[in-house]
């Protein structure tokens, strides 16, 4: 009864509503936790649901925290759900947390989970974080007195564009409930005092082996936000990672406006276009059209590009011989891997070379509807 009433006196926030979140929200609510609050500003995508399984079929379109109180309530009405819908940022961010017990991260991108790391160490709220890429997995307890925090593990964020995101590397549909459960499982044992939570160990799952390894993790002395306390407020995490800063507005809701306005901007040098622009181009004729995905996401969705992965991009530039002067349209499933693409092409000569923006999701959402998304 004491632990109940522990759980229902408790506030926890999940970051993010997607593939951890899901399991995470479901598990802390089904345990009887009394406050969940959400924080996502996206809407639901029925491309997504194989893995964020808070949503459904019935709700593709709604807010992510709309679709996400509409199944916690309906596992118990007494749940307090507390829906941030906005984006996280360091200018919210504190005032975000100081309401809640416990913070539960199920981010996918390094500059929120640095954001979350080092508001949680400002807050003084331990971080139950998990992260997810491909078949593996990691959890781990940050952020508090005894242990480490996430810039102990990772001081420095990986270089933009080298690791790929959940969208364009893809990843088991199953494992983010199986590392979001470990990460609710965290969460109720940080709440009740029980247990060892994994502060100062991080946890590894391997879900084609089913294996689990624990290394044990010790705080850095030098650390600069639990260390030194050399950070004292919130930083431009964007900057910090060396990214383009991201917008509220998502894929659904780009006007065509802002799509054609995309033609006029440039990204390290390199033109991007939007799909319109792609569109008239392909009809006119008047430019190689370049599709750098993966043979299997092909065969799932394709305008007819010739096909060249990134990955095979440098070994095969020969095939592209004789073209180093014509337009060359590089297009991928969000614009990411597609960039690069276009930047290793300039390396190699061609002059005229421009980055579809948005890739084929774009290509679904504003010119074929009917064009299947993953």
């Amino acid at each position: 009864m004491e632990g109940q009433r522990k759980l229902k006196a408790a506030k926890v926030l999940c970051v993010g509503t997607g593939g951890l979140g899901a399991p995470l929200a479901l598990y802390l609510t089904a345990a009887g936790v009394g406050t969940i609050g959400l924080v996502d500003f996206d809407v639901v995508d029925e491309s997504n649901l194989q893995r964020q399984v808070i949503h459904s079929q019935a709700t593709v379109g709604k807010l992510k925290v709309d679709s996400a109180e509409l199944m916690l309530k309906g596992l118990n009405k007494n749940v307090t759900v507390v829906k941030h819908n906005t984006m996280l940022t360091s200018a919210n961010a504190l005032e975000v947390f100081k309401d809640y017990d416990v913070i539960a991260d199920g981010t996918d991108n390094f500059q929120t989970r640095y954001l979350v790391n080092d508001a949680c160490v400002l807050t003084g709220k331990p971080n139950a974080y998990g992260s997810i890429f491909r078949f593996e997995g990691q959890a781990s307890v940050f952020a508090t007195e005894a242990g480490p925090c996430y810039r102990c593990l990772y001081p420095e964020p990986p270089p933009p564009g080298l690791v790929p995101s959940c969208a364009e590397g893809g990843v088991l549909g199953i494992l983010p409930g199986l590392v979001g459960v470990i990460q609710a499982t965290e969460v109720i044992k940080l709440i009740l005092g029980i247990g060892e939570p994994l502060i100062g160990r991080l946890l590894l799952v391997d879900s084609l082996g089913m294996t689990f390894r624990t290394l044990k993790l010790r705080k850095n002395p030098n650390c600069p936000a639990c260390g030194t306390h050399e950070i004292r407020e919130l930083i431009d995490y964007n900057q910090f990672c060396g990214i383009a800063a991201p917008t509220e507005t998502g894929p659904l809701e780009v006007s065509s406006h802002a799509a054609i306005a995309a033609d006029l901007q440039e990204k390290d040098g390199i033109p991007q276009v939007s799909v319109e622009t792609l569109k008239q181009r392909r009809e006119e004729g008047k430019a190689i059209i370049l599709d750098v995905r993966e043979p299997h996401e092909a065969q799932i969705s394709s305008i007819g590009a010739t096909l060249i992965p990134v990955g095979e991009l440098e070994s095969r530039i020969g095939e592209l011989k004789g073209h180093e002067q014509d337009e060359i349209l590089l297009h991928c499933k969000s614009g990411a891997r597609s960039q690069r693409a276009a930047l290793i092409l300039k390396q190699h000569g061609f002059t005229d070379v421009k980055n579809v923006s948005g890739g084929i999701l774009a290509w679904a959402d504003r010119i074929d509807p009917s064009m299947p998304k993953y």
